[in-house]
């Protein structure tokens, strides 16, 4: 997965959001973090793995891949108010043996772990267990990779109708 084109793509998307809106980018953080927990708990609603009440299976792959590249565009566009989108880099994560309810779990922890200290540390401690996820989900890099690239298309689609 290319993560710097992903970056380079989020940040004009950014820069878009910013500018139709009229926002200042050094504000939104806050906004940002509570949107990635947001979609972190939609994407654990489509797969139902903490369901254990019910029977209903999960959401279809595409549905469960579309709410991850969800999560993934806030943590890019977090990682570009904190400037690590220049000269990122990134090495793969190891396969976890946790289950995928404690990494979801472990997801939340290092949203709120960036929260209350951010650093680049704790950015790429989230972004790892985010990458964990999708393993764990067993999205490969080029799965992401590609539903992150329509999804952009149509965040921008998006702006341009006025969402």
């Amino acid at each position: 997965m290319d993560l710097l084109h992903l970056f380079k793509l989020q940040k004009e998307l950014d820069e878009r959001i910013l500018q139709e809106h009229n926002l200042e980018p050094k504000t939104l953080l806050k906004e940002k973090m509570l949107a990635l927990l947001v979609e972190v708990g939609e994407l654990a609603n489509e797969t139902r793995c903490f369901k254990y009440w019910s029977n209903k299976p999960a959401s279809e792959r595409s549905v469960i891949l579309e709410e991850y590249v969800d999560g993934l565009h806030f943590i890019l566009s977090i990682g570009i108010d904190l400037g690590v989108d220049k000269n990122f880099l990134f090495y793969k994560c190891c396969q976890s043996n946790k289950t995928v309810v404690q990494i979801f779990l472990d997801v939340y922890s290092k949203v709120i772990r960036f929260h209350d200290q951010p650093s680049i540390t704790n950015y790429i401690e989230l972004f790892t267990s985010y990458l964990r996820l999708g393993q764990a989900l067993e999205f490969d890099e080029e799965d992401i990779e590609r539903a992150y690239l329509e999804k952009n298309e149509v965040n921008h689609e998006r702006q341009t109708q006025g969402y």
